[in-house]
């Protein structure tokens, strides 16, 4: 179904060299090959269907994370801090489909082509160089159809609409993907905006200034919010939202669709088949979402990890008899903090490289409400900080 066309090139420190005067500054991590210099190409009907299925069930997020505003229950069922309880409950959530305007998909496809949701990142994804810049490279090298060209003007809209002053990340200048991430993410939105760190910025009654003391009303940050919990500055930050002295993007409520207890508040409204869904929707989420829960209920073959885990920490697999198959070891495990989900598993899409058998995972980008792009990454079972990204391209009708 998904195949992979090429060989590494033999210069590739020319090649590695050619993408961080483009941008891509960690094609690779000390000695390790991030970057892989292939390109995995999909059928344009499978694409079709991968950017159809997303576009719908961002329609279904945005509709449960509605559903949950204002409901502290809920709030707490999906294992928000509750430091940002009274923001949620204040601020407007923002217009239909929109809470997030930077956001990803993340897919399980079989090798027959079934299409699985296994999450959603819709608070701070990376990938974004990856995907809108290295991608549509490698494409145009091998004559194949990128789905990415039209990353950049989607960025575009996003930021003029919010039109953040400052973008920032923890350690500017000094972890290369998140630096890059937001430098780029800059560059595409066409605004003069100034990058810093988190740590340069502080609260002083209810407003966020920079390490000159200059105030800050609107802030682009690749800072997740549920960190406010355990900051220091946490519960200052909060109250700068809340109070209206800041306004963040991707916004507060983001954090309701980044929470993975959402997919288990969706799974839980289609078993009862909910009026909050339309007929076409409980089909949607039938067809393309995995039964999830939040608590053990599924006896074998499911996956355990944290609400608010990211780049595969705190992910157990177990087997058919329900026993512990894997674990990630390497990624920060967030359970310490959030209680765990229990989600149905799907069959990763298996890809030979050059280098050995890899399960593909495919990203599906949400630019300000409309599926933009895809970023491939290929690892073990688990995709985590060590998988490796590859390109995607589609192969035309």
């Amino acid at each position: 179904m998904i195949e992979i066309v090429g060989e590494p090139r033999p210069n590739r420190r020319e090649r590695v060299e050619k993408l961080a005067a483009m941008g891509f500054t960690w094609a690779d991590l000390g000695n390790e090959a991030y970057w892989v210099d292939q390109l995995a190409v999909m059928p344009a009907s499978l694409y079709e269907e991968l950017r159809n299925a997303a576009g719908a069930l961002w329609t279904i997020f945005d509709k449960a994370a509605r559903f949950v505003v204002g409901r502290r229950d809920l709030y707490e069922l999906l294992a928000v801090p509750e430091v940002l309880w009274d923001a949620l409950d204040v601020l407007e959530p923002g217009p239909e489909g929109l809470i997030s305007r930077y956001a990803r998909f993340d897919f399980a496809i079989s090798p027959a082509g079934d299409i699985r949701l296994l999450e959603l990142n819709a608070d701070t994804p990376t990938g974004y160089v990856e995907a809108s810049v290295v991608t549509p490279w490698m494409c145009r090298q091998y004559g194949v159809m990128s789905a990415n060209d039209g990353m950049k003007a989607r960025i575009a809209e996003a930021w003029q609409a919010e039109r953040p002053e400052v973008a920032a990340c923890m350690a500017y200048g000094e972890h290369a993907e998140d630096t890059g991430t937001i430098e780029m993410l800059v560059r595409h939105s066409g605004l003069p905006v100034r990058c810093l760190d988190c740590l340069e910025l502080w609260v002083d009654e209810g407003q966020l200034k920079d390490a000159a003391g200059m105030p800050i009303h609107s802030l682009f940050a690749l800072y997740p919010k549920e960190w406010m919990a355990v900051d220091d500055g946490g519960e200052a930050l909060a109250f700068a939202l809340e109070s209206g002295k800041l306004q963040l993007f991707n916004p507060v409520h983001a954090i309701l669709l980044q929470s993975k207890g959402l997919q288990a508040l969706i799974w839980g409204l289609h078993e009862l088949m909910s009026g909050l869904f339309t007929r076409e929707e409980h089909a949607i989420i039938n067809r393309y979402m995995l039964p999830t829960y939040d608590q053990p209920v599924l006896e074998h073959s499911y996956v355990s990890k944290s609400m608010f885990g990211r780049e595969g920490g705190s992910v157990k697999l177990y087997d058919e008899k329900g026993q512990l198959e894997t674990e990630d070891r390497d990624g920060y495990d967030t359970s310490v903090w959030f209680p765990p989900i229990y989600q149905q598993r799907a069959e990763l899409h298996p890809v030979k490289l050059y280098n050995g058998d890899y399960h593909l995972l495919a990203g599906m980008f949400m630019l300000n409400g409309q599926p933009s792009g895809l970023l491939g990454r290929a690892g073990g079972l688990i995709t985590g900080n060590a998988s490796h990204f590859i390109a995607i391209g589609v192969k035309e009708k």
